[in-house]
């Protein structure tokens, strides 16, 4: 399913649609401008309040205001717009060098300025440019919504497969107990397959659901104190079952007094997940995959290395491309995303971390992570 924005007007048609008011209080002047904009819709106001009270039961996208007004100024009415729509747009008519307006102007997030006298080509030109930038501001949001739509979409799916996959695997499994000593080796060959797909479906959907959670939803790493004791382990049991069925050997070879390192939980264990679970998808059966670390001054450097295929040199970089997928023996039958380690680069980077990768083929593969150390006096 492919979820795309609707097709809307094109910008020149957007743009005649806009409402702009234009606020001073000499008539003449605000006659002067709307013929000049005479391709959009014009409202006009005297001074500040009367533009509120426009504002208050027209919409407009678009402020043109000059500054000295009797009552409410112009710098009074800018910061009154902002204050109740920040992305509404407002162009200052300024007297020619009048440096003092423009700073107070640009320090209430004015959006542009128009000197008089005034320019009509200059006012053309102006009044264009911003609302240019209203109509990539609005075309953001609207991708925002979407990205944020699918996000949704997809973590709805992988919450609805879940529940089904965890019972046929349950069946599965008790299936294969209960005709543990059927005669037939055809029917244990094909029930292993079945267990083997299963278990691939699964954490496939495992996979979405981290996406759609920590991935498609990005925040800010939110970094404490963390232990690499506590935290190593748990990953290694989750990695357990898909080790073990295919023979591989997993060393965890940590020092007993590394210092704790300060950074976001989940994103890390994302990490060091996406690397021990790529290690062992391509290290061949009885294989080896060690996870190594060592503690600098500032940094602790994380190493997942495996004896698998290697990787070719002109691929060592590309790998960290989003949806990038290596096959070495050419089956056409790549298992995963192609976005672990990807996300897992973006993570590291966010907390000031790298992910580096050093291999040559048919020599195996490691990947070195570094993370930031706890300082001393916080509390682990």
């Amino acid at each position: 399913m492919k979820l795309s924005p609707r097709p809307g007007p094109a910008p020149e048609q957007r743009q005649s649609d806009r409402t702009i008011l234009i606020v001073d209080d000499e008539e003449v002047l605000r006659d002067l401008c709307a013929r000049v904009l005479d391709n959009y819709r014009t409202l006009q106001a005297a001074d500040g309040r009367e533009a509120l009270e426009t504002l208050g039961r027209e919409p407009v996208d678009l402020v043109l205001t000059d500054v000295m007004m009797p009552g409410m100024n112009g710098l009074d009415l800018l910061r009154e717009i902002k204050q109740q729509n920040p992305n509404r747009a407002v162009v200052m008519m300024t007297g020619y060098g009048d440096k003092e307006v423009i700073l107070r102007s640009l320090k209430l997030n004015a959006d542009d300025f128009i000197s008089k006298p005034i320019n009509l080509l200059q006012l053309r030109t102006t009044i264009g440019k911003a609302l240019e930038k209203i109509s990539l501001r609005e075309e953001l949001i609207e991708l925002q919504k979407m990205d944020q739509l699918k996000s949704d979409f997809l973590g709805l799916i992988s919450h609805k497969l879940k529940t089904p996959v965890t019972v046929i695997s349950l069946f599965i499994q008790n299936l294969a107990r209960e005709f543990e000593n059927h005669p037939d080796a055809a029917f244990h060959r094909n029930l292993a397959l079945i267990q083997e797909e299963s278990s691939y479906l699964a954490s496939l959907i495992q996979d979405l659901l981290q996406y759609s959670d920590k991935v498609l939803t990005p925040r800010p790493p939110h970094r404490t104190p963390i232990d690499l004791a506590d935290l190593v382990p748990a990953i290694l049991v989750d990695l357990r079952e898909q080790s073990t069925r295919h023979g591989l050997e997993m060393v965890c070879d940590l020092p007993g007094d590394l210092p704790a390192v300060r950074v976001d939980r989940e994103q890390i264990s994302f990490c060091l997940r996406a690397l021990l679970d790529n290690a062992l998808k391509f290290t061949p059966d009885g294989g080896r995959v060690t996870l190594t670390a060592t503690a600098g001054a500032k940094y602790i450097e994380l190493s997942v290395t495996d004896n698998g295929p290697g990787i070719a040199p002109d691929q060592q970089q590309k790998i960290f491309e989003k949806f990038y997928q290596i096959d070495p023996d050419n089956t056409g039958q790549i298992r995963g995303f192609g976005l672990g380690l990807y996300y897992a680069r973006e993570f590291l980077r966010a907390h000031g971390g790298r992910l580096e990768v050093r291999s040559r083929p048919g020599r195996g593969a490691t990947f070195s992570l570094s993370l930031p150390l706890a300082p001393e006096k916080e509390d682990r």
